[in-house]
């Protein structure tokens, strides 16, 4: 008797890591400019789709992330075509591009209370500011994203009125948008939540990529995002080891794993050897930042369990 392999997760969809953005703005260390780029061209070459490289956000506010114009100039024309910078205003997106950004993430919040504390301004500051932003990535050849964050609750106004997002992701002013990427910021969400919340964008709203970006904080970040694929999202983020948090939001912890995600997901390009050698590049980073991995897959693959394919032997090569 044969027994088969695992079939693959339906529906499809891709990864984009954010490590180098979302899951360094609370770390107490900083990573070298030298050490971010390897960390990119790690992850290109293992095969992860897309990448968050950096913020355009006050260096003094978020230190670890000042470096991102520097990171960007040291990177190819190649490279940065699967990399997104993320932005709140019209010039954010000006000065990425002029070192040779071409994707950008322009974020804003869903709660005033949040936009306020994250970016200075309110929501209807950032959405009226969004067609501009839009010309000057049209005007250098590049895609802009729509990125609603607090999209479910808010850390001072508690559960968001999904009307709210809707009414931003069906704004005019809002509709150049390539991708929409919908945010559980501060991971308090449950997967019919996220359900219908993404359905509604998907069936209420201009068509568009959605993108989930879930935090684990409450343990339901893989559940989360595999809800939200199967409502209609078809990439979701997540960071190594499970890194991140938001500065400006109380009670946000890390990403949703990256490697969690993948392992849930195995896309195509997902061998066992390319797990392997995400685990070790997440311990390698971690290693270097004092930070804990909050990866159940990191733990899983230097397990004993060495009948398993996924776990990573000794040799640091894959069972």
């Amino acid at each position: 008797m044969t027994i088969p392999e695992p079939r693959p997760y339906t529906p499809r969809a891709e990864l984009r890591d954010v490590t180098l953005r979302d899951g360094l703005q609370l770390t107490a260390k900083v990573l070298p400019t030298a050490l971010k780029v390897e960390v990119i061209r790690e992850l290109l070459a293992i095969g992860v789709p897309a990448l968050e490289i950096g913020s355009m956000a006050r260096p003094d506010l978020v230190p670890p992330l000042a470096d991102t114009l520097d990171v960007v100039a040291a990177l190819t024309p190649e490279e940065l075509d699967r990399c997104w910078i993320w932005v709140a205003t019209p010039r954010h997106v000006g000065m990425a591009a002029a070192m040779g950004a071409r994707r950008f993430q322009y974020c804003l919040s869903a709660s005033d209370s949040h936009n306020q504390a994250n970016i200075g301004r309110t929501t209807e500051t950032s959405v009226a500011a969004m067609p501009e932003a839009i010309q000057t990535a049209t005007d250098v050849g590049g895609s802009i994203q729509l990125c609603i964050a607090t999209a479910f609750t808010c850390p001072f106004e508690g559960l968001v009125d999904p009307s709210r997002v809707w009414a931003i992701a069906s704004d005019p002013r809002t509709q150049g948008a390539e991708d929409i990427v919908v945010c559980d910021t501060i991971g308090q969400a449950i997967p019919t939540q996220v359900n219908d919340l993404i359905e509604g964008i998907r069936t209420s709203t201009p068509q568009r990529r959605i993108v989930f970006h879930g935090h684990d904080t409450w343990g339901l970040g893989v559940a989360n995002s595999l809800a939200a694929i199967n409502a209609g999202a078809s990439m979701v983020d997540g960071s190594l080891g499970g890194l991140g948090g938001c500065p400006f939001a109380p009670g946000a912890s890390g990403n949703t794993s990256t490697e969690d995600l993948l392992f849930a997901l195995r896309p195509d390009w997902l061998t066992t050897d390319a797990l392997a050698s995400l685990v070790q590049l997440s311990e390698k980073v971690l290693a270097e930042l004092g930070e804990p991995n909050r990866s159940k897959t990191a733990q899983g693959a230097r397990s004993s369990a060495t009948a398993f394919p996924w776990v990573i032997g000794q040799d640091g090569a894959s069972g």
